[in-house]
């Protein structure tokens, strides 16, 4: 357990403070986070281990009570998706914090902006990250200035664009921004960086440049990505395509708004690379891995495991008796949710899922043998016997086209198709207690697509998908209620 006391963490809901609060939990810290939402705190899956306080930057008047108390305090706050004067505004915000940080008698604050020589032509974004460090030593408060470049990591947009145009294009038309040199670093060496920082008294009052081990182009990083994933790709360069064209590129070709793409991109036409080594001599024990691992590290996230607190968060909270849905792309993962409130017990829920596959069948069974032969033409494993036992589950149990990855007894099973997909795909159920003796059924399907044919496939295949989950969640509800009511034999 570390000695230190009370630390705040401002933007704790976004990327890297959803990343450094568990590793600061972990080393034993006690948290206190600054949020204008407190629910979603809450939802997180560390809400509850950590102090939250209401507060907002822009209203200085909330920030005395959360920096009561504090020894050091962690401002990641970005306004980049609030509006075109993001610049104006993370100065004044920082301003607000650094004043009540000064005046609540906090001994440091640990600050993460941007890299880029301060000297050059850097664009607002890169600017208005250094600016905001700025006005936080000005209110005399003591700083340390973490500066970084892009960020590799499942949920960093500037990585997530970069995701999103190498899966789907497979000839990309580059401008000449995709020349520029940056030196990427994976989050978890962002967050050894900010964490470490805590122990090193000699990082007070610093300006750290920090950044992985590789100095790449951004089509390089693009390449590399391609290379990682095991995609084939193409850059066609381009003389001429303007910051706001390319915005509008990225705002068709990913799920990134033109309006929050536009000074992203501005920024890529500055050279960002480490200059000042000082984050070596500082911190000797921590050392950055390579591009081509940090994109590992990212693709591993490409799991169920890592959207739970993500579904939780999306799923609707008033449902009722029939099926709604949720659909989206979130970190390059498609999700789509479907819940109803079915009236009986968890048991009964959880067994009626449970039971699907082999001699029970699945809804629109038809459908899945058609798709088992194609699958079976095409050397996959087709329609396979059944399940080991008709009544019962195990991990590793094969459900016809389907493998049993995880079960939480009378609560979920989650479920991975095995059949040949162009990415990776898994279905999971889950049983909810709700009130008056209701269960909340969510059904929730997972898909990874693998590059373009992975989109297309599943856009291709959408409408047999609503027929097929559709009604394979009304068929779900209606026998668990009949196992309710003793209509079916126990």
């Amino acid at each position: 357990m570390n000695g230190a006391g009370l630390i705040l963490v401002a933007g704790a809901t976004g990327y890297v403070g959803g990343h450094l609060i568990p590793r600061l939990l972990k080393e034993g810290y006690r948290i206190r986070v600054l949020a204008r939402d407190i629910e979603k705190v809450k939802a997180a899956p560390w809400g509850s281990d950590v102090e939250v306080c209401k507060g907002d930057v822009f209203k200085p008047l909330t920030l005395a009570p959360a920096l009561s108390g504090v020894d050091v305090a962690y401002y990641l706050i970005h306004s980049i998706t609030r509006g075109s004067d993001f610049a104006e505004r993370d100065i004044h915000a920082g301003q607000n914090f650094g004043e009540a940080a000064k005046t609540a008698g906090v001994e440091r604050v640990i600050y993460l902006g941007g890299l880029g020589d301060p000297d050059s032509a850097l664009s607002e974004h890169l600017k208005s990250r250094q600016d905001t460090g700025d006005a936080l030593r000005r209110s005399g408060v003591c700083v340390t200035e973490f500066r970084a470049a892009i960020i590799v990591g499942s949920g960093s947009v500037s990585f997530e664009m970069i995701r999103y145009l190498t899966e789907r294009v497979p000839i990309m038309i580059c401008p000449r921004w995709v020349r520029t040199r940056v030196q990427p670093i994976g989050i978890d060496d962002v967050v050894e960086y900010l964490v470490a920082s805590l122990r090193v008294a000699q990082s007070a009052g610093q300006v750290i440049e920090i950044g992985g081990t590789d100095v790449l182009t951004y089509g390089e990083m693009m390449k590399d990505y391609a290379c990682v994933r095991g995609l084939h790709r193409r850059l066609l360069h381009v003389p001429v395509l303007t910051p706001l064209l390319s915005s509008y590129w990225v705002h068709w070709v990913t799920p990134v708004p033109a309006a929050f793409a536009r000074p992203l991109i501005e920024g890529l036409r500055s050279e960002v690379i480490v200059r000042d080594n000082k984050a070596s001599g500082l911190f000797p024990q921590i050392k950055p891995v390579d591009y081509n691992s940090a994109v590992r590290r990212a693709l591993s996230q490409l799991h169920p495991d890592a959207f739970q607190n993500f579904v939780s968060q999306s799923a609707p909270v008033d449902i009722g008796e029939h099926p709604t849905t949720f659909k989206t792309i979130h970190n390059g993962m498609i999700v789509e949710i479907k819940q109803c409130l079915v009236r009986s017990r968890a048991a009964s829920v959880y067994r009626s899922f449970t039971e699907l596959g082999g001699p029970n069948n699945w809804p629109c069974h038809w459908a899945w043998r058609i798709r088992a032969f194609i699958d079976r033409i095409l050397g996959g494993v087709g329609m396979r016997k059944g399940r080991p036992d008709p009544n019962a589950i195990r991990v590793g149990d094969t459900l016809d086209y389907f493998r049993v990855v995880e079960i939480r007894p009378d609560r979920m099973i989650r479920l991975k198709v095995d059949m040949k997909l162009p990415g990776e795909g898994w279905v999971q159920f889950e049983a909810i207690p709700a009130e008056e003796r209701r269960t909340r059924l969510r059904q929730t399907v997972f898909f990874a697509p693998k590059g373009l044919i992975g989109l297309l496939y599943w856009y291709l295949l959408y409408p047999f998908h609503v027929v097929i989950f559709g009604k394979m969640i009304k068929e779900i509800a209606g026998r668990a209620e009949q196992i309710d009511t003793g209509g079916v034999d126990e």
